[in-house]
């Protein structure tokens, strides 16, 4: 079968290459998913001049290299973005084959780890696309959040993971939001953790557990934390991203035009929580990406991090 019979190595290369190609695919995604287009017509363009990107121009990590972060046709210069998300996709795939796939081969059945390594391949996929949309536009889309968790429960038969303890693991942040944006309320006058992060943390429940999910929540809490503290301290303050920016500016405007529904959308909860403030304590930071981020560290350090909770916390 597929794992069996070809070498480690050659099965490392393929997993690179594979991730490089997805992450290619993942840029894509994330600049126009936000702007309502279609993800799969037309084909690669120049963002600049809207001139189609040839094949040759269109390799993972390497064109942009040769190019020297700059299109060919109008030599505009590229966000070091896309050769940034290319090779993290092949990071996360290598760690996939490596850490999930590799430590079972010749121990379980090759169809089995091969469905297995899409899945969770299809899970890094997502949560890197979702990671990216959230630092850009402070949004967690439904096809990362729910797509996630509906990849979750159907693999439940070929993980190690009870139904019982992933259905209570998902279902309990949106238990747990009630009571933690009540508290971020009181503390800082708005809510804390929209519905995407509790969405985005209950799929951390369907593939982790509860252990993972705890994990995923304070670590990836505590990364945040960290990094709006170095953010404010080095640039003085936090500035709101770009992507939210221009969807306030494109309200503005259409409420210039008399549009009633643009104006109640900027009056919104949803909105407002995102206006700039000079204070650290109203900083507009994602907190998204770093529950990603706890969520791929458990993925991939898991027992390591359990050992460590055992011995520290007394759990078994």
């Amino acid at each position: 079968m597929f794992f069996s019979i070809l070498p480690t190595s050659a099965l490392r290369i393929f997993a690179v290459v594979w991730g490089l190609l997805w992450g290619s695919f993942i840029n894509v995604v994330i600049y126009r998913w936000p702007l309502g287009l279609s993800v799969v017509s037309p084909g690669s363009r120049c963002p600049s001049c809207g001139t189609p990107i040839a094949p040759y121009d269109n390799i993972p990590v390497v064109s942009y290299l040769l190019l020297r972060g700059k299109t060919r046709c109008c030599k505009t210069k590229m966000s070091p973005r896309y050769a940034i998300v290319e090779a993290i996709g092949g990071g996360l795939s290598l760690a996939v084959f490596e850490v999930l796939i590799a430590p079972s081969i010749g121990q379980v059945n090759d169809v089995k780890l091969l469905v297995l390594f899409f899945a969770y391949f299809v899970l890094a996929m997502l949560l890197l696309a979702g990671a990216f949309i959230d630092l850009e536009h402070m949004i967690l889309p439904e096809f990362v959040t729910i797509g996630g968790l509906v990849v979750g429960f159907a693999t439940l038969p070929l993980r190690d993971l009870p139904w019982q303890q992933a259905g209570i693991a998902a279902a309990s942040p949106f238990f747990g939001i009630i009571i933690i944006n009540f508290l971020y309320k009181m503390w800082r006058g708005r809510e804390g953790v929209g519905i995407g992060d509790a969405k985005l943390l209950a799929l951390a429940g369907a593939w982790l557990g509860y252990r993972g999910l705890l994990f995923a929540l304070f670590v990836g809490s505590l990364q945040g934390t960290i990094a709006a503290i170095v953010i404010y301290m080095v640039h003085g303050r936090i500035e709101e991203p770009e992507g939210v920016k221009a969807q306030r500016r494109e309200l503005e405007e259409a409420i210039a035009k008399g549009d009633e529904s643009a104006k109640a959308e900027l009056e919104s909860d949803m909105v407002l929580a995102h206006e700039q403030s000079d204070g650290l304590l109203r900083a507009a930071l994602p907190l998204g990406p770093f529950l990603i981020l706890g969520i791929l560290e458990y993925l991939f350090l898991r027992p390591w991090i359990d050992e460590l909770s055992a011995h520290f916390l007394g759990l078994s």
